[in-house]
């Protein structure tokens, strides 16, 4: 392996800091409704933030893969939005402060990129590593969003919700960064926020909400999370008249209804087990047609 220490550069002196929380806030493979970018852009538009540190893209990037976005100015080109992998410390109003790594999944050397996350974590002595994610599950939109865990060790777990399945699902990043973690004996939670199936390709602001308001109650840090709930409430009102005009569609959100209510589940979405409960093949292919219209109604931004 190279060496990971030449991922990274620090800005500036590196801080000192006492045991501070590390959240992972990567988007790409799991963030199902939009739900960690939309995370990460609420905490740095509410938040006053710097960048501790900035990772060398060039080397963890497909840029065929992804394309960042070029400005053409008829004559020229003027401008390119590279893709950005970075450290931030961001603060909520009484100075309280949490690291937030973010930016675009590494597409290759994910293991010198795990190891030279572990390396920063030592380097500045981080506490509990929050790694966040979103994943479709069979939950209605018109129930409160939830969350399950995973987590290195029992005690981390008190108070959440956890899956009681084992499975072999595609890997990446930020999975790869739990386990390596735990492997080594740190202290890594990875919290996955719920979507319902049929949102979970548009943006779902009620899973960003919880993920918000988690990752507050593991790290300490204070964030206001009124602009999520009221963007959540239009999104709840949208998609319920949408419902409204599909016969199909409003059986589907009620037996999910009945599923979540008979379970006493809080967004679980274990549903399995349910022979009523369509499957998310089905699911999508009657949500299919509203979805669509609701993105002809909504026009280009």
């Amino acid at each position: 392996m190279l060496d990971p220490a030449s991922l990274y550069s620090y800005e500036g002196e590196r801080p000192a800091l006492v045991e501070p929380p590390l959240v992972v806030a990567l988007s790409g493979f799991i963030d199902a409704g939009a739900a960690v970018r939309q995370t990460v852009e609420h905490l740095l538009a509410t938040c006053r933030h710097e960048v501790v540190a900035t990772f060398d893209v060039d080397q963890l990037h497909d840029y065929r893969a992804r394309r960042p976005t070029m400005t053409f100015g008829g004559q020229n080109w003027l401008d390119v939005e590279p893709p950005r992998l970075r450290l931030l410390r961001v603060f909520d109003e009484e100075g309280s402060s949490l690291l937030l790594l973010t930016g675009p999944e590494p597409d290759v050397q994910w293991e010198r990129f795990c190891a030279a996350v572990w390396r920063i974590v030592d380097e500045l002595g981080v506490g509990l590593v929050t790694v966040l994610s979103a994943a479709p599950t069979a939950v209605p939109h018109t129930r409160p969003s939830g969350v399950t865990a995973s987590a290195s060790r029992p005690e981390l777990l008190e108070g959440y919700r956890t899956w009681d399945v084992e499975a072999q699902v595609p890997g990446h990043a930020s999975a790869l960064l739990h386990l390596r973690g735990a492997q080594a004996g740190r202290d890594v939670i990875s919290v996955l926020a719920h979507v319902p199936h049929y949102l979970a390709g548009s943006d779902y602001p009620d899973a960003a909400a919880v993920l918000v308001r988690t990752l507050s109650g593991a790290t300490g840090v204070a964030v206001d999370v009124t602009a999520l709930q009221e963007a959540a409430a239009v999104t709840r009102v949208e998609v319920d008249r949408q419902v409204s005009e599909s016969a199909e569609a409003a059986s589907v959100v009620t037996a999910l209804e009945e599923q979540y209510d008979a379970s006493g589940d809080e967004g679980r979405g274990t549903s399995a087990a349910s022979a009523f409960l369509p499957t998310a093949d089905e699911i999508a292919e009657e949500f299919e047609r509203f979805l669509a219209k609701r993105d002809e109604d909504s026009g280009p931004e």
